[in-house]
């Protein structure tokens, strides 16, 4: 069954152990434009959404937050959105190279998490999602599972709906090309305290 060309949309959202401006949650903001640019080199990658006041990448609609900020006197907490051309592009930028060294650090920098730290979801080629979207489709996983609708890594489907299987090895072998356009990144990186 052919149809219209999708891509994978990406939502994430977590909350920050403090302030962004707190050095408790200064490794993560000294890391944060690294891997923006890492997603930018990395094969599959699309495009992201900015944020609202910031310059360049416009952000996708008003950015918003899910439920799950509530009763935790923060405003705003991490997070993204992106497109990428498909599922296993996705999974290899986000478990190797820069990105996975950013992971490593994490639970010193966000809470523990109830809810699905991401939602995976397909889009029409040339549709951008906005903030609002993505937030619905996390809270609707976190409410009801993993769905055509709004899905995991762990549980994929397709464009159509069908349980999807990840290429784990088309995956391994796109996380190896982008290691190799990352390395000056890396050691930038390495050189950052968490």
């Amino acid at each position: 069954m052919s149809g219209p060309a999708h891509h994978i949309a990406l939502y994430n959202f977590g909350l920050h152990v403090a302030d962004h401006d707190d050095p408790a949650v200064a490794g993560f903001v000294r890391r944060e434009p690294f891997n923006f640019e890492a997603a930018r080199r990395a094969q599959g990658f699309v495009g992201r959404s900015g944020y609202d006041g910031e310059p360049d990448p416009e952000s996708w609609g008003e950015q918003v937050f899910p439920r799950f900020i509530n009763g935790s006197g923060r405003e705003s907490g991490p997070s993204s959105l992106s497109l990428w051309r498909d599922i296993e592009s996705l999974m290899a930028f986000s478990y190797s190279g820069l990105h996975a060294e950013a992971l490593k650090n994490a639970r010193q920098w966000n809470v523990v998490q109830t809810w699905p730290p991401l939602v995976l979801f397909w889009v029409e080629e040339g549709r951008r999602p906005d903030w609002a979207e993505g937030v619905a489709r996390l809270e609707a996983l976190a409410d009801r599972g993993a769905s055509a609708d709004g899905f995991t890594f762990k549980q994929s489907f397709d464009p159509h709906g069908a349980p999807y299987r990840i290429d784990r090895d088309r995956v391994k072998r796109i996380a190896a090309e982008n290691l190799a356009g990352q390395h000056d990144l890396l050691d930038m990186v390495k050189a950052l305290p968490a």
